[in-house]
């Protein structure tokens, strides 16, 4: 639940599905591909699923590292009630950049390379 369905997490994954179709790649929205790497049988390029485990190590990752920051809970709360959590939801709205940054530029290079047909 909290990796995939937690609401703070779907700006995330929503973000991800659109680097994935900038790319030209199209999967189906399920955990089964994000969280177990487990891939639709049909998609036909080996180099797509490298790139997307690239992605989601990445977004997982991420995912581990806010998840460790202390939070403080009364100033939580309290935005909540004020209805002021979309500071935490804009977290994962440059996901984009992060993913790229934790991919060297070698093999951003690559991809660009196996995409374009180069």
């Amino acid at each position: 639940h909290c990796l995939w369905e937690c609401k703070p997490m779907q700006p995330l994954w929503k973000t991800g599905w659109r680097f994935l179709t900038k790319l030209k790649i199209e999967l189906p929205y399920d955990p089964a591909i994000t969280l177990l790497g487990i891939y639709p049988k049909d998609k036909k390029c080996w180099f797509k699923g490298s790139i997307c485990v690239l992605m989601f190590i990445a977004a997982l990752s991420t995912i581990a590292k806010v998840w460790k920051e202390t939070i403080n809970t009364m100033k939580y709360y309290s935005a909540v009630k004020r209805n002021e959590t979309l500071s935490f939801a804009t977290t994962w709205m440059e996901m984009e950049g992060i993913m790229l940054s934790k991919i060297s530029q070698r093999k951003t290079y690559m991809m660009i390379a196996l995409l374009g047909g180069i």
